[in-house]
């Protein structure tokens, strides 16, 4: 584990990928990365990993999780 992986914060719900009604991010820390396709992997806390996986842009599907805790 590495201190960047320490200090992420969650970029839920969904990536606050520019749209202007949905927050950046929770600020909470994140513990899962979720891979995505052509896309950086989106970290997130464990109250916003369901819904990342739900309605985030190129959530592979099965989804690959990782925890970076």
């Amino acid at each position: 584990m590495t201190d960047r992986d320490r200090a992420a914060s969650c970029q839920g719900p969904y990536g606050g990928e520019g749209d202007p009604g949905v927050p950046d991010d929770c600020g909470d820390p994140a513990r899962f990365e979720v891979a995505r396709h052509l896309r950086t992997p989106l970290r997130v806390c464990p109250v916003h990993l369901g819904p990342s996986l739900l309605l985030a842009d190129g959530v592979l599907w099965p989804p690959g999780i990782r925890l970076i805790r």
